[in-house]
């Protein structure tokens, strides 16, 4: 079941993304990050049960562009169109708010593909998405992750 993030799913949010950090998926948040930015994330969680395996973020970066980032499917179950159903919440609401360019930093170039980004320059996105970058081990050299962008 997909829905919006409440404050009881912040510390299995916070897991999920230690989770995938661990593996080099994508950069680690802190706790008091996740409270304030957990109305940017859907959760996907499995019927009747308490356990979420799904998570994803739509945060917005300015007047006319957003990100989707913190996407993780639990192992398990990948490949069942959770991601999918978790990004397309997340542009959904973009579109809500009237934000019509999406951008993301991922190593799952094919996935989001399927669902219509295109690869872009780093260099075309706006310095302000930079900010997380810094904190990260590989930058600036070393930065493997595909910057794409959906523009509707």
């Amino acid at each position: 079941m997909l829905r919006k993030a409440r404050i009881g799913d912040v510390k299995t949010i916070h897991r999920l993304i230690n989770i995938s950090s661990g593996k080099g998926e994508m950069l680690p948040r802190s706790l008091m990050d996740i409270y304030g930015s957990l109305r940017d994330f859907f959760v996907f969680q499995v019927e009747g049960s308490d356990a979420i395996i799904g998570i994803c973020a739509m945060s917005i970066v300015w007047e006319n562009l957003a990100e989707i980032r913190s996407l993780y499917v639990d192992e398990g179950h990948r490949k069942e169109g959770i991601g999918r159903n978790l990004v397309e919440a997340c542009i959904s609401e973009a579109i809500t708010l009237q934000l019509f360019r999406i951008f993301t930093l991922t190593y799952k170039r094919e996935f989001f593909q399927k669902l219509g980004f295109k690869d872009v320059a780093r260099s075309t996105l706006p310095e302000k998405i930079w900010s997380d970058c810094f904190r990260c081990s590989k930058y600036p050299d070393f930065c493997d992750e595909a910057a794409m962008i959906l523009e509707l």
